[in-house]
């Protein structure tokens, strides 16, 4: 093994350095100061569980993203945490059991053993919050709103929202009765959005001519507000799930319009997260990032495996993704302190720091000074005392 091979990190692996760890560490605490406003409390949850539970109703993209160990004290299986929110769905379902709305955040590190086009690097620090225990469009809008909040305080500008709801789609699966197979066929064919393959497997798969139209027109149903006024009449002979889902994107859509300048997407044929999403969806852009910096929506009832089922609504982000959009506001300078040890310097070192100031003290011998360190000031012993001074430009550059 060379040198090289020994500070070489996986593939999708990062570590975060200076400034950016002070960055990421600010925004977490902006971030969890913002939810903890909002009425949600803070949960840790562990980095690996038993599979059983750390899997439970997210379908099969999640297990594959999932770092799986075996357990030496059981022979059980367990996984590396890749998605807090089933961790969270546990927990307010079986370990605090609380009666009405729930609202808990979180941010801790996840583990994924592949990255993709959704989800970026292996090794995010996801942020977000959960809502448990209602079912009302008022709490899809609550968290809409809290993730657009997030975002702008997180410093994103000219923010894209899109919208969407899975129900119309599992609305029309099941008036068609369409069988495993079929139902399969059909998403793969909407998930490659091509008309063509789209048309091919509505016309082997459904025979009703009305609910076909249906199915064929969810690829072009995409684009601005009007998009939800053109649905009304392409569904109109749907059941009426789907005129409620309408009603709730329509609802949706005018309140991020009345709050938030952004720019609005509605996409009717959006599957993401088909197998764990059971309402409205939604995803959050900003120019210059390829994925989505927040991403969330309805998953109604995960917790019922663990033996309370609860309606449920929430987004995650990255925190590295997010401590990238504003990068200067993690450095606010430092005072340069002597490597002298009399009192009164040490005394005036303690109290800088008591009033949150950044002070490096130089050591012995030590050939660096003020600039390596970031340091914007000098303390001097002036007029019988230790006080800062700027340090003149051409020092610091």
């Amino acid at each position: 093994m060379t040198i090289a091979d020994r500070w070489l990190l996986p593939d999708g692996m990062d570590e975060v350095l200076p400034p950016q760890a002070s960055r990421m560490e600010e925004l977490r605490r902006t971030l969890l100061d913002l939810y903890h406003g909002w009425g949600y409390d803070q949960v840790m949850p562990p980095p690996i569980e038993f599979l059983d539970s750390l899997l439970t109703g997210t379908g099969t993209d999640l297990d594959l993203q999932t770092f799986k160990l075996t357990d030496q004290l059981t022979g059980r299986m367990m996984g590396a945490s890749a998605d807090v929110t089933p961790q969270v769905a546990r927990m307010d379902a079986h370990s605090l059991r609380r009666e009405g709305p729930v609202r808990l955040c979180y941010c801790t590190n996840v583990l994924r053993a592949k990255a993709d086009q959704y989800q970026g690097g292996r090794s995010p620090v996801q942020v977000g919050v959960e809502l448990f225990g209602h079912a009302g469009l008022e709490a899809d809008s609550e968290i809409i709103h809290l993730a657009l909040t997030s975002l702008a305080a997180s410093g994103a500008r000219e923010i894209h929202l899109a919208l969407g709801h899975i129900g119309i789609y599992r609305s029309l699966v099941e008036a068609a009765k369409l069988n495993h197979d079929q139902e399969r066929a059909l998403f793969n064919a909407l998930a490659l959005k091509s008309p063509g393959a789209l048309a091919d497997q509505v016309s082997a798969s459904i025979s009703d001519p009305a609910l076909a139209t249906m199915f064929n027109a969810l690829n072009e149903l995409h684009g601005d507000v009007r998009v939800l006024h053109q649905a009304r009449d392409v569904f109109a002979g749907a059941p009426v799930s789907v005129k409620t889902a309408l009603d709730e994107l329509d609802a949706l859509y005018q309140g991020v319009l009345a709050n938030f300048e952004v720019d609005l997407y509605v996409d009717l044929a959006e599957l993401r997260g088909y197998e764990y999403h059971t309402g409205m969806m939604f995803a959050a852009y900003v120019p210059g990032y390829g994925q989505a910096l927040a991403k969330g929506g309805r998953y109604d009832d995960t917790g019922r495996a663990f033996g309370r089922a609860r309606p449920a609504t929430g987004f995650s982000m990255d925190l590295k993704q997010l401590a990238s959009l504003n990068q200067a506001s993690a450095e606010k300078g430092a005072i340069w302190a002597p490597s002298q040890t009399d009192e009164a310097l040490i005394l005036a070192i303690a109290k800088l720091r008591a009033q949150g100031e950044r002070v490096v003290q130089a050591l012995p011998g030590q050939r660096t000074g003020p600039a390596e360190h970031g340091c914007d000031r000098r303390l001097e012993f002036i007029d019988g005392r230790w006080q800062p001074t700027t340090l003149a430009q051409e020092t610091r550059a």
